[in-house]
């Protein structure tokens, strides 16, 4: 059975306080204040324009009785996700031949909203240095996935 934290990884810790404040029926200016913080400090951190700090965190989490470190941890997954989605991170490209994407210009790839395109395309046409190239990049699992929809798409 999959934790709380392994369900909602990804999550801004804001939205998590939220639901926790509605579930607790606070509101929260009350809260805010309760643990000797600004309103608007909350608010922000409530509508993700804010991230959450250390000191916040353990003053929340002690409040709320969540696991110390808890929120954290779910910044620290929040800021992954967002950091994959930074158009900056792409695979190793000297390491991938453009001919291998000859109907596309290779320099505009979204490397992660095409995935699943660059790994059939790399799987299909590829090296092998292109191929372990993209396993690094996306990872073994992921690529794995994709893959073997790709054998049982040619076996039919």
């Amino acid at each position: 059975m999959k934790t709380v934290l392994e369900i909602i990884k990804g999550v801004h810790p804001g939205k998590f306080l939220e639901r926790e404040l509605k579930k607790h029926i606070i509101n929260n200016r009350q809260f805010a204040l309760s643990i000797g913080e600004h309103p608007q400090t909350i608010g922000a951190i409530i509508n993700g324009k804010r991230r959450m700090n250390i000191a916040l965190s353990l003053k929340i989490e002690e409040k709320l009785h969540l696991e110390e470190g808890f929120l954290m941890t779910l910044q620290l997954h929040y800021d992954i996700k967002l950091s994959k989605f930074d158009p900056d991170y792409k695979p190793d490209l000297s390491k991938i031949r453009k001919g291998i994407f000859w109907d596309t210009t290779f320099e505009k790839i979204e490397w992660n909203l095409m995935k699943r395109t660059v790994v059939e395309r790399v799987f299909s046409y590829g090296n092998d240095e292109e191929q372990q190239e993209i396993i690094r990049f996306y990872g073994k699992n992921k690529v794995d996935l994709i893959t073997k929809d790709l054998v049982v798409e040619f076996k039919r």
